[in-house]
This record gives C-alpha cells, sequence and structure tokens, in this order.
C-alpha cells in the first residue's frame, strides 16, 4: 500500500464516518476512491459524520475490525496522504514494517536512505494522517522506549500489545 504523491484531496469530495473502537473512538474520513485519515477522537465528534458514505469508507472500518478481532493484519486500502516524496517515502516504509514488530526511528532512517534523517523520520511520522492503516505506532525510540504518538502512548502501547509481536531493529 504506497501512499499517493498527488495533491491535496478536495475537502468537497471528502465524507467522513465514526468508528468505536477499543481504542476510541476513530473518524475516518475519504472519497470513493481513497482513504485519507483515520483519526482517534478525544471529546466530542466535531464534524457532522456523512449520511451515505462511499463503500470504501465502510469496507475501512470492516478492515479495521478485522483488525480489532485480530483477523486481519494488513490492510488493503487506497490511501492518500499529502506530503512531500520524502513523507511520501517514510510513510510508505510505515506499511513494510511486520504486524507485530517494531523498529526504531533510526533504522527506519537507515531504511529511508539517511541515518542523519533520524529527526525528519520522527516529524513525518508524527503527521501520518492514517493511523493503524499506516503503522506508525511501530515506531518506538531507542531501547524499546516508547516515545510520541499521536493518539497518545497509552494508545501506542494498547495496538502494540494487540499485536503481540517480537522486536526487530
Amino acid at each position: 500500500m504506497q501512499p499517493s504523491t498527488a495533491g491535496a484531496p478536495s475537502i468537497m469530495d471528502e465524507h467522513l464516518i465514526y468508528m468505536d473502537s477499543p481504542v476510541g473512538l476513530l473518524a475516518i474520513r475519504g472519497t470513493a476512491e481513497y482513504i485519507s485519515a483515520v483519526s482517534f477522537i478525544d471529546g466530542e465528534k466535531k464534524d457532522v459524520a456523512t449520511d451515505n458514505p462511499p463503500a470504501l469508507l465502510l469496507t475501512c472500518v470492516q478492515q479495521l475490525q478485522e483488525y480489532f478481532r485480530k483477523e486481519r493484519e494488513v490492510f488493503e486500502l487506497p490511501v492518500k496522504q499529502t506530503g512531500t516524496d520524502f513523507q511520501q517515502t517514510v510513510w510508505h516504509y510505515l506499511t513494510t514494517i511486520p504486524y507485530g514488530h517494531t523498529i526504531t526511528y533510526l533504522a527506519l532512517a537507515k531504511r529511508v536512505g539517511n541515518v542523519k534523517s533520524i529527526r525528519a523520520v520522527g516529524t513525518t511520522n508524527g503527521k501520518n494522517q492514517l493511523a493503524i492503516v499506516v503503522p506508525c505506532h511501530r515506531v518506538i525510540g531507542s531501547g524499546g522506549v516508547l516515545t510520541g504518538y499521536a493518539g497518545g502512548l497509552r494508545r501506542k502501547q494498547w495496538l502494540l500489545d494487540h499485536e503481540r509481536g517480537g522486536m526487530l531493529f
């Protein structure tokens, strides 16, 4: 699942649905052609859900439910995030981290091809708009330390425990 490098999605074409999950409420945004965001919602819903969502958003919900039931390890969804070539590369490499495994920011920077890009890799990881689907939760600090996660460290820990995998350094 390679994130698209195309321009920003038109807000007019996007739809929104919500999904309850073991890690809280999720907001799923996308069009009939791609998923553009899976976000954690803390507090009240800020936007109104689409009345008649495209089938792809319902497929995303189904695949997330399968993931939470441990029936799915890989998402098969077209995704699209706006970002630089570097960001697209980092997001692509996130999708190659196997289910149940983790990788350090340093190891990810090496995969991207520049060990000195570790901070940029971390920043890009934090800008991922597709939580769980593009598994940025699988990136950890040196020595197995949990660091930064847009959904909060308790959710990151829950997702890692849910996958119950080994370490990949």
